[in-house]
């Protein structure tokens, strides 16, 4: 039987970008990869059947690593700067011999597939691996195309994944050995010097956030969604760590995706065909969907075994507080099949708010959504990205100033048309810190974050009384079903109230010391949303 698995699938399909005298694994199924896996010792077996890898010195994304090639297509196009940094055509093309060089005797791992559930804006990718975990990563994180589609697939996407190739900055034009270069034009993507399986599915995230809006005229976002059983739906933005995927988690509701959409003039589309999931201290009574998801096909990155067992243990934290899972959609019971939903009826921004003054729930209006949107206030959760031990403050653009090529008014201008042509509900949702700052109060309850979005969903605050904050200037309810009435003002959780307006008004003061970049493109009407000093 392993001899079977180890031997390369013959098939009609197109052969990877890379000649090598190796053996070529096209298209293999998860029971196949896992063989392969395990057999190369690349991952272990939990007892949950789940595949537990490691990531080596990367336990996170690496962005000051991340380049677009500066070309006619990008050079007018890009958000130049510290998030997109410009890589010279002439490099990328010898980095990119020098990787086909060093693959030229490697075993690959070839995956034809989809980014974009809806096929009016879909991009067909070819990803060559050469790891077979990586290549189970990307079965599971992008979507699957159907065995007859196969025989006749046409990538216009292809990208080149080695962890162990290393690049030489002083004569390839990169800043350290790992890299992950983005070739827009080309339609191209090379990763190497690291094994963060995140770089893949952010790379083409970004390729999609250039596309979309540049070109098709559609918002792409960085965020979770899902909808309900009245076919409502709902929009979660936030960067990692704020919970995305565990409140579009939610049992009462189908799961849209949970990381990355698409909105049109008619309807919101995943990105994506699986979810990748935080699982530091992850428990079956927190979060029973993800909990139950790590099974067979499944992979779990960075974690360890109980002692003397293959049961997982998720508190450990010793590799990285950035222990993820990655598995297919459909392993979420009431996930939506094809992932394709209707306009949003309620977004929800969440942060997570480390000095412990914002609420745990407010409504915006206009003024103010437009403003949180571009601000993208959270705070950077420890071990999402390499260097980061302990949240800090951050202001992301847009909820993913990471992962945007456009200048973050472009999303923005998107973003304003669409809310106020559907008449959207925004609401801004601390999954933070009450009581107090990191390090004096603790986090926001998971329970009650849920009541608080459910009652927003189910229309019950619709006529709760409501009271203006002082200093952000939203209005925040004053009950709210399951929920204790002193949780709802952060200012009644703190031991010395006058503590609690300082740091209220210093969080203000970097809100606006932070939009002063975008003060040339905001109009008044957007200022109006600032806080109030």
């Amino acid at each position: 039987m392993q001899d079977l698995v180890l031997t390369p699938s013959i098939s009609s399909y197109p052969l990877p970008d890379v000649d090598t005298s190796g053996k070529v694994f096209s298209n293999l199924t998860p029971a196949e990869l896992v063989e392969h896996s395990l057999s190369r010792k690349e991952a272990f077996l939990s007892s949950t059947g789940a595949l537990m890898a490691d990531t080596g010195k990367f336990t996170g994304r690496s962005p000051q690593d991340r380049f677009i090639v500066l070309d006619e297509k990008t050079k007018n196009a890009v958000w130049w700067g510290d998030t997109n940094i410009p890589f010279d055509e002439e490099k990328f093309d010898s980095l990119l011999a020098k990787m086909k060089h060093h693959l030229a005797d490697k075993d690959l791992f070839v995956r034809y597939a989809y980014a974009g559930a809806d096929p009016e804006y879909q991009l067909k990718l070819k990803v060559i691996n050469t790891l077979a975990w990586h290549n189970l990563f990307c079965f599971n994180m992008f979507l699957r195309p159907k065995k007859e589609d196969l025989k006749t697939f046409k990538s216009d996407f292809t990208i080149i994944c080695a962890p162990d190739f290393q690049a030489d900055p002083e004569v390839d034009g990169t800043k350290n050995p790992n890299f992950a270069i983005l070739d827009i034009s080309r339609r191209m993507i090379l990763i190497g010097g690291t094994a963060y399986a995140g770089e893949i599915k952010k790379g083409i995230f970004s390729v999609l956030n250039f596309i979309l809006p540049h070109e098709k005229g559609v918002l792409s976002m960085h965020c979770s969604a899902n909808m309900g059983k009245d076919g409502d739906t709902a929009i979660f933005f936030g960067l990692s760590g704020t919970g995305k995927t565990t409140l579009s988690a939610d049992p009462n509701r189908h799961l849209i995706g949970d990381d990355e959409h698409g909105w049109t003039e008619d309807s919101v589309f995943n990105f994506e065909g699986g979810c990748y999931a935080k699982v530091v201290d992850l428990t079956r009574e927190k979060e029973p969907e993800i909990f139950d998801a790590i099974k067979f096909g499944t992979i779990v990155e960075n974690t360890r075994f109980k002692t003397g067992t293959r049961e997982i243990d998720y508190s450990n934290k010793s590799v990285t507080e950035n222990t993820r899972t990655a598995y297919p959609i459909h392993y979420i019971p009431n996930a939506l099949q094809p992932s394709i939903a209707g306009i949003p009826k309620n977004i929800f921004f969440l942060t997570a708010d480390a000095f412990g003054v914002i609420p745990p729930i407010s409504k915006l209006n206009k003024s103010q959504a437009m403003y949180h949107f571009i601000s993208g206030y959270t705070a950077k959760v420890a071990g999402t990205e390499m260097g980061v031990t302990e949240p800090k403050l951050t202001f992301s653009a847009c909820f993913g100033a990471a992962f945007l090529p456009l200048h973050p008014t472009e999303y923005a201008k998107l973003f304003g048309e669409k809310m106020e042509k559907h008449e959207v509900n925004v609401w801004l949702i601390n999954t933070g810190w009450t009581g107090g700052p990191y390090g004096i109060g603790s986090r926001m309850k998971l329970a009650h974050t849920r009541s608080m979005i459910t009652a927003a969903l189910n229309g019950k605050l619709e006529f709760a009384p409501f009271k203006k904050d002082p200093v952000f200037g939203f209005m925040v309810p004053e009950i709210c079903p399951d929920v204790p009435y002193e949780v709802l003002n952060p200012k009644n959780t703190w031991e010395n109230p006058d503590d609690y307006d300082r740091t209220a008004h210093n969080l203000a003061q970097a809100f606006i010391s932070n939009f002063e970049k975008f003060k040339d493109f905001a109009d008044e009407d957007i200022m109006k949303g600032a806080p109030v000093m």
